[in-house]
């Protein structure tokens, strides 16, 4: 399995296809195997690299809390190591709030920003948010976890025809998820906890699309409406009757908008 070694932390990833680079960047439960849907089509015309950063998939665990600036860094050192010197760079999510960062900080390295179903600061209601997630993380039980956080990522419709579909996954957690994993979903949620780039979103520069959900209770429409008014000549497309996992509900749709950008 391809690792790097970062920090004495072995940091997983995979890549498929050649031709220019497009990093995806994983939300909160999300890994490398999240991905597995669209790389027949992403590869078809790009190198598509895929990472865990640290408390995600199969890279290793943190030693204890961390700011998201940690994975900012991972990221930077594992594009050194691959010797990547310009990339695309899509964050859902999570991984949209590093790739905010990573670009307000490294904006040589990035071509192009893609940001879908996410933020620019953990305001009240992510905070509220979150201590939900941490909450019910913490009784280390599926189903409780689930209730919490799984069915918050999905419309009422997509809910009302999946259900069947919901339930099953709800028994696969009950069997892969440890205390350890659990663990690691509670450090990446508080590692966003000062979160705030608000006022500096002017500075980015680079080439930027934001996709929304209309029916996104996570992240609403509204952040993603922030970042278009902030972040000079971005562009800004919404993705109907969909919840915050548009890309599971929508996939043709999500992974169409993702190709008709970066050929701009």
């Amino acid at each position: 399995m391809p690792y790097i070694n970062i920090n004495n932390k072995n940091i997983y990833y995979r890549e498929h296809g050649s031709g220019e680079v497009i990093v995806f960047l994983n939300g909160l439960m999300m890994s490398v195997a999240s991905w597995s849907p669209f790389i027949k089509i992403v590869s078809s015309e790009y190198k598509m690299l895929l990472v865990d950063l640290i408390d995600q998939g199969r890279s290793d665990s943190a030693d204890g809390q961390y700011s998201q600036n940690l994975n900012v860094e991972i990221l930077k050192q594992l594009l050194d190591e691959l010797g990547y010197e310009k990339v695309h760079l899509f964050g859902m999510s999570y991984g949209g709030e590093v790739a905010q960062l990573f670009t307000l900080k490294y904006d040589y390295m990035v071509s192009s920003l893609i940001l879908s179903n996410t933020t620019s600061c953990t305001d009240n209601h992510m905070k509220e948010l979150g201590a939900i997630w941490g909450s019910a993380a913490s009784t280390y039980d599926a189903s409780i976890f689930c209730n919490a956080f799984v069915k918050g990522m999905y419309s009422p419709l997509y809910i009302e025809k999946n259900n069947d579909k919901l339930e099953k996954m709800e028994k696969q957690f009950s069997k892969l998820f440890d205390i350890e994993w659990y663990e690691r979903f509670r450090r990446l949620v508080k590692s966003g906890h000062n979160f705030n780039i608000t006022d500096r979103l002017n500075e980015i520069r680079v080439p930027t699309l934001i996709i929304s959900s209309e029916l996104d209770v996570i992240t609403p429409l509204e952040y993603q409406e922030v970042l278009h008014e902030s972040i000079p000549n971005s562009k800004w497309i919404m993705i109907k009757d969909a919840g915050h996992g548009c890309m599971y509900e929508k996939p043709p749709e999500f992974v169409n908008l993702i190709m008709e950008f970066l050929k701009v």
